[in-house]
């Protein structure tokens, strides 16, 4: 799973990065988690503000800084789409 976290650096955007590293490591998948800061990516995305949570190519939230929870279920619903395919 490729996993993209949008934002220029800010507190809510290490927060994000932080906690999909720490559901990443207890559901104990392989993922590569990408911190993209460069604005000219992250408009390459339907984005309107950051921080941005993009799995697989996949804007799934962004705005807001989704809790642990949220985060756990956004990465088991794009494995199971992902296996689906």
């Amino acid at each position: 799973m490729r996993i993209k976290v949008l934002g220029t650096g800010c507190a809510k955007c290490h927060q994000l990065e932080q906690t999909v590293r720490q559901v990443v490591q207890e559901l104990g998948i392989e993922a590569t988690i990408e911190p993209v800061k460069d604005m000219k990516k992250i408009m390459e995305y339907p984005v309107l503000t950051t921080p941005g949570l993009v799995l697989d190519e996949e804007v799934v939230c962004f705005g807001r800084v989704p809790s642990k929870a949220e985060v756990t279920q956004f990465i088991i619903n794009a494995q199971a789409r992902a296996e689906q395919q």
